[in-house]
């Protein structure tokens, strides 16, 4: 183990308390006494990190079962036991239960079996320091899930919010461009027709289907093309020209959007 093991020995009689070092002097454990209950919860106030007590049953003033009730009551992660010549089985049981006790050894003791019990004792408080530090780190964890999984659904939301609030915004600019009283065309550099109003369609009715997508160079004339050659060269262009047997006042500019996504629009006016 990475941490010493402290243990207090609590007895009103000395020579138990020196048996009780002895009894440790070859184990690496860092060893307190106390000849009562009072002067016990002294140290253990001051050195609260002290794993394992091992208390007298009966003792002048606080006995051993209201000293480790005490202990259990401020260090209740502590491993408590009980040593004691008094033979009363029912009084151990109640001894056990009130204090909350890990284990019950009679006096005399048997020096090897003590020793057992002390490393058994020192390998259940081990593993249950190691339960609750993976309970906590486990509590950490879903913590962090829950928290990042708010997150993700706050995100979620706001970018569902956001899509929405996009996808509003373009049907409203294209109820907005079919609403215009003249036929409105984009293109990119290429040629490539990408936006068409509904006056565009039917203008050039001769695609029977929308004109996004069509080659300008196809679908013009040369007269609206040779427009568009000189509107690409100068930025803009404006000109009369007969299509589909009306006259319309064709004006066109180009288009310096972000992002570099140029392009040109042309403006369709009857005359």
């Amino acid at each position: 183990m990475e941490d010493r093991i402290s243990i207090l020995c609590v007895d009103d009689e000395k020579n138990v308390l020196r048996s009780l070092q002895r009894l440790f002097m070859d184990e690496d454990y860092e060893i307190f006494t106390a000849t009562n209950g009072e002067d016990g919860l002294a140290i253990l106030e001051q050195n609260p990190d002290i794993q394992l007590i091992i208390s007298d049953y009966r003792m002048p003033g606080m006995d051993g079962v209201d000293f480790l009730k005490h202990v259990h009551d401020r260090q209740p992660d502590t491993i408590r036991i009980v040593l004691s010549g008094y033979a009363d089985t029912a009084s151990v049981v109640g001894a056990i239960n009130e204090g909350q006790i890990y284990k019950f050894i009679p006096k005399p003791w048997n020096d090897e079996e003590l020793l057992i019990t002390i490393r058994g004792a020192i390998d259940v408080y081990t593993l249950r320091q190691k339960n609750t530090l993976l309970t906590e780190k486990l509590q950490d964890t879903n913590d962090e899930l829950t928290h990042l999984n708010n997150n993700l659904e706050e995100e979620v939301k706001n970018r569902t919010a956001e899509l929405v609030f996009q996808n509003n915004a373009m049907r409203f600019a294209h109820n907005v461009m079919n609403s215009l009283p003249v036929a409105v065309l984009g293109l990119d550099n290429g040629g490539l027709i990408v936006l068409g109003n509904r006056l565009s369609e039917s203008l050039f009715a001769e695609a029977m289907h929308s004109l996004v997508g069509m080659n300008s160079i196809t679908l013009f004339t040369p007269e609206l093309n040779a427009l568009l050659t000189k509107l690409r060269e100068d930025g803009q262009a404006d000109g009369q020209l007969s299509i589909s047997g009306k006259l319309y006042h064709v004006k066109g500019a180009k288009i310096l959007a972000e992002h570099s996504q140029e392009g040109l629009i042309l403006l369709f006016i009857p005359v």
